[in-house]
């Protein structure tokens, strides 16, 4: 798969509905333990989405979650649904990103009554930030509504357990306002989803709910008035928004490393190095097994249009050679025709141009050799500004 890949799970049909809107074409992928997912790209976008429906509670979404990231080798996960708010001030139909995920359940039971034992997962500092800009843009919003009808993007804790919470005088209500007083919403399935993708060395992961009830009793009524559907709904648009921004932002993840029989790390079957105008490679290494091999290369273009057609020749022959798969290809080329058009303008659109190479370096970053003729472009583009 592509580095670029985010992995999406929901809970409920209505979420995953929900998020399947938003993709062209999706495809069935089928995991030989009999999970499906689809794989699809956004609609609009170039950002490729697999969607898997996990189900409700957090033991089901921390295994399937851990069942994506294996299959996927994604970017981040991205958890959406719906969830009830715990304070006034957030509205039905709102939006609330977690900053931190609380698992409210742990504790111990003793002779003087029950003690907190609270678990905590803190959302990456690089996704928090790219969630947040997101947010300021307000361009997932879309357009043609009035401005009071728009929804608001709340970011705080999130406090996730197993119950449905539908009370605000419950024993369960007034343990989460003693010991999880500044939780925004309550849902089930972010503990689970945050274990998982923190045991896959620190995968970023982002839980997106839309606020369709508020926890105090009018659960019953707010279903009735059909606030799921409209809640996720928007939960949903800032997810696509935000997958988008991922993929063309978040840095690739590197794979775990091998080692060897001393466990000291294993070397790759091959390493190169490329150097450029002036620059020079050297080798450091304790043992070299196989040939080393030197060849000069070409003097990087200095007319964008030529590197952008250099470019799309080196996409087409990765593709050919099962480097890259087709969608990526795909992308990637529909990106640089973006870019070429972009650069056509009078005055030349650079601001376009360095998007679009962005969008292309977050499809291809995982394969170095394309990832470096990206940036020497990107590079060659910022002269031209």
């Amino acid at each position: 798969m592509s580095g670029s890949t985010i992995v999406v799970l929901t809970a409920l049909d209505v979420e995953y509905d929900a998020v399947r809107e938003k993709l062209r074409s999706p495809r069935l992928h089928r995991h030989p333990q009999g999970t499906r997912f689809e794989v699809g790209q956004l609609d609009g976008g170039r950002c490729q989405i697999a969607l898997g429906l996990v189900g409700k509670g957090n033991q089901s979404a921390a295994v399937l979650a851990e069942r994506a990231i294996a299959q996927f080798s994604p970017a981040a996960l991205l958890f959406v649904g719906v969830a009830g708010a715990l304070h006034s001030h957030i509205a039905l139909g709102d939006v609330v990103v977690a900053t931190h995920v609380y698992a409210f359940h742990g504790g111990t039971s003793e002779d003087d009554g029950f003690k907190s034992r609270p678990r905590v997962w803190e959302v990456s500092h690089g996704a928090d930030q790219i969630a947040r800009h997101v947010a300021r843009e307000r361009s997932w919003k879309g357009n043609g509504r009035a401005k009071r009808q728009l929804p608001e993007v709340h970011f705080g804790p999130i406090a996730a357990g197993e119950v449905v919470l539908n009370s605000t005088v419950s024993a369960h209500a007034h343990w989460i306002r003693r010991h999880y007083n500044d939780a925004l919403a309550i849902e089930m399935e972010g503990a689970g989803v945050a274990q998982a993708a923190h045991l896959n060395r620190s995968l970023p992961v982002v839980v997106i709910r839309g606020v369709s009830d508020r926890a105090d009793g009018t659960k019953e009524t707010s279903d009735r008035e059909r606030w799921q559907p409209r809640a996720v709904a928007n939960a949903a648009a800032f997810t696509a928004a935000l997958a988008e921004s991922l993929t063309t932002e978040e840095p690739n993840r590197e794979r775990p490393e091998t080692t060897g029989p001393t466990g000291s790390p294993r070397m790759t079957e091959a390493v190169r190095n490329v150097a450029k105008d002036n620059a020079r490679v050297g080798v450091q290494a304790g043992h070299v097994h196989g040939d080393v091999q030197f060849s000069g290369e070409k003097a990087a273009p200095a007319d964008p249009f030529e590197a952008i057609a250099g470019l799309a020749e080196q996409l087409e022959r990765a593709r050919d050679a099962g480097i890259i798969d087709e969608d990526t290809h795909h992308a990637a080329r529909a990106e640089l025709d973006g870019a070429r058009e972009a650069l056509q303008t009078t005055p030349r659109n650079t601001r376009a141009v360095t998007l679009a190479l962005k969008k292309v370096r977050g499809l291809v970053g995982d394969v170095a050799a394309l990832a470096s003729e990206v940036a020497s472009l990107l590079g060659l583009v910022r002269n031209l500004s």
